[in-house]
């Protein structure tokens, strides 16, 4: 018998053979301990509403990583993060690329801490802020988020965090273009891609506005 590790590893090599996507073995252990880590934290800190580590596999990893071809640039950073997602998978399968992760709760940012130790990753800073309090020193490339807002309000809390060329990417479920006419003038959106997420029920859109 396999151990739930193992397992979990056999499903995550089975459901990336239907992305276009290539990760290291290594890369992939990291992803699963963190979905072990996920579930054992999750017991005391209620981090997810997600229980079931196979679940967590499809709607919080696979969720995050098929983002990653369209990631343009080297600075990024996750708002309203909650436990790191998009941002810790993100950051696990693109060593050379850097993400600050930030959300306003502490437990959520501990657990970032932990994870970072357990998983050996280093290029990743969490920062416990609210976002509009959040003044970095340098700007962004990019200025993810999932499942944090509407594109008015990612948009207008957010505007301060991109850099001159910088993007903001929004994960959303079903796309809605009336959140797109909400948008301020100075906003442009520049593509709206539909994601596939192998195993996933649902729609999955990836909106890009700068």
């Amino acid at each position: 018998m396999l151990n739930l590790e193992q397992q979990l590893v056999k499903k995550l090599e089975i459901l990336l053979k239907q992305t276009a996507l290539s990760i290291t073995d290594q890369q992939k252990v990291q992803l699963v301990k963190l979905v072990l880590l996920l579930h054992k934290w999750n017991k005391a800190y209620n981090l997810t509403s997600v229980r079931d580590p196979m679940d967590m596999l499809v709607k919080h990893i696979l969720d995050s990583i098929v983002v990653s071809p369209y990631l343009q640039g080297e600075r990024f950073i996750d708002v309203g993060t909650g436990p790191g997602l998009p941002g810790l998978p993100l950051a696990i399968i693109n060593p050379n690329k850097y993400f600050v992760l930030l959300d306003s709760l502490g437990k959520r940012i501990s657990f970032i801490r932990n994870a970072l130790r357990e998983l050996g990753i280093t290029n990743v800073e969490p920062i416990l802020s609210r976002v509009e309090d959040y003044q970095p020193e340098q700007l962004f490339d990019g200025v993810l988020s999932r499942a944090f807002a509407s594109l008015k309000d990612m948009t207008d809390w957010c505007q301060h965090l991109p850099n001159q060329q910088g993007c903001f990417y929004a994960l959303k479920g079903i796309y809605h273009q009336q959140e797109v006419l909400e948008l301020e003038a100075k906003f442009t959106l520049k593509q709206v891609i539909k994601l596939q997420v192998p195993a996933l029920v649902g729609e999955r859109h990836l909106v890009i506005v700068n």
